[in-house]
């Protein structure tokens, strides 16, 4: 039989036992204030646990069975706005007063409405020219941060024998600060074409799109010998989508409805270490 993992900030001893009663659990277990596992669930009350869970405003996890996270080779995750709380594209054209223009092409990119995402990034670091080198140090100084629960799922995810992958559409400038401030094993992203302590608009080499970050999961997959078991995976955009597919643990995190559809799981409400409570201590 299955367990079900409910999770929320607040989680309300109410709320689980309503869906307890709904999954026809046989147990509950306490994980934390914030986490409880239903133990041996009835698979066939599935759907309609899973509406309440949600109306109810707890993340939910259907587990067939509980491994341990050593088990698992790979964690994989995209950066602009999963590991960290900001689009770093959208922050620095604000920087210069552009925001608004690059925000909408960004969103519609998420969205899967740009299908071509090489193009929709040519066309948002073209509206970047002529902005200072220093504007991104002030993104990176005054307006980035870590999302919630970031640093535990990657310390223990690393004490577990875990190889980290940050993998974005993003900007070097940004992966190297993060690669080096949390130790993490691999980081690829874009580069932006600078002159003259200016941004000249333009991107160097080959753009890390939705296939670039699936391209560079499944090579560490082949490396490591990682079975889709064996790898969690966690983004928000559309430009995930096939980095997500290559992972069992695929994880949707605060997500476009596009994204939500196509993962095995959702953190809609709880940080990024809630992950840690799909596995067996």
């Amino acid at each position: 039989m299955p367990h079900l993992i409910l999770q929320a900030p607040d989680l309300r001893a109410e709320a689980v036992e309503k869906i307890a009663a709904i999954a026809r659990a046989e147990g509950v277990q306490n994980l934390s204030n914030t986490a409880v596992r239903l133990i041996d669930v009835d698979p066939a009350e599935r759907v309609e646990a899973t509406q309440h869970s949600e109306q109810l405003g707890m993340d939910h996890a259907w587990l067939d069975e509980l491994r341990s996270l050593s088990h698992c080779k790979i964690l994989a995750m995209d950066m602009d706005s999963t590991l960290i709380n900001i689009e770093c594209i959208d922050e620095i054209a604000d920087m210069v007063g552009r925001k608004k223009q690059v925000a909408a092409i960004t969103e519609a990119a998420m969205r899967g409405e740009i299908a071509d995402f090489s193009e929709s990034l040519r066309r948002r670091v073209a509206l970047l020219e002529g902005v200072p080198v220093t504007a991104l140090e002030d993104v990176y100084s005054q307006r980035l941060c870590l999302n919630p629960g970031a640093d535990r799922l990657i310390d223990t995810a690393k004490q577990s024998g875990l190889e980290v992958l940050l993998v974005s559409g993003g900007f070097t400038v940004f992966t190297e600060k993060l690669q080096d401030r949390l130790g993490l094993h691999h980081a690829h992203s874009n580069t932006l074409e600078v002159k003259d302590g200016v941004l000249t608009g333009q991107v160097l080499g080959d753009i890390v799109d939705a296939q670039g970050k699936a391209d560079r999961l499944q090579a560490l997959a082949q490396r490591l010998d990682a079975e889709p078991s064996q790898i969690i995976a966690i983004g928000d955009g559309a430009n995930d989508l096939k980095m997500l597919a290559l992972a069992e643990y695929s994880v949707a995190y605060r997500a476009k409805p596009i994204v939500r559809q196509q993962t095995r799981f959702a953190l809609n409400v709880s940080g990024l270490d809630a992950v840690l409570n799909w596995f067996k201590a």
